[in-house]
């Protein structure tokens, strides 16, 4: 094989891998969203107060990912369902991840707000 062919091989390789492996977050679909924030759930946006303060989904409340941790509690009840988003989706990932270790049983991570 050739240094062309080589190329031409990881070009491919890397094609596959990008559509075949998951992206940073978002597993919960636009439409399961809505049904989940109707039925009660919280709408969880991890970005900054300055994100956030310019402009968000409705209803959503405010928790940056950098503070998640030390105000966990006051997203009690573990038992109610979370929808989780943020800018791109790495930090909603990294919330739902966080969410759950803490006991939080419903949550679901929609990802990019533009995912709405």
């Amino acid at each position: 094989m050739n240094a062309f062919e080589v190329g031409l091989a990881a070009a491919a390789l890397a094609g596959v891998a990008y559509f075949a492996l998951p992206r940073a977050g978002g597993g919960t679909s636009a439409s399961e969203a809505h049904g989940l924030v109707e039925q009660g759930a919280l709408l969880l946006d991890v970005r900054t107060p300055g994100e956030f303060a310019d402009g968000h989904l409705p209803g959503a409340r405010n928790v940056p990912l950098q503070e998640l941790e030390a105000r966990v509690g006051e997203l009690a009840p573990t038992s109610r369902g979370v929808v989780v988003y943020c800018r791109s989706g790495a930090r909603s990932a990294a919330a739902t991840t966080i969410l759950r270790s803490k006991g939080f049983g419903a949550v679901h991570d929609l990802g990019a707000m533009s995912n709405w």
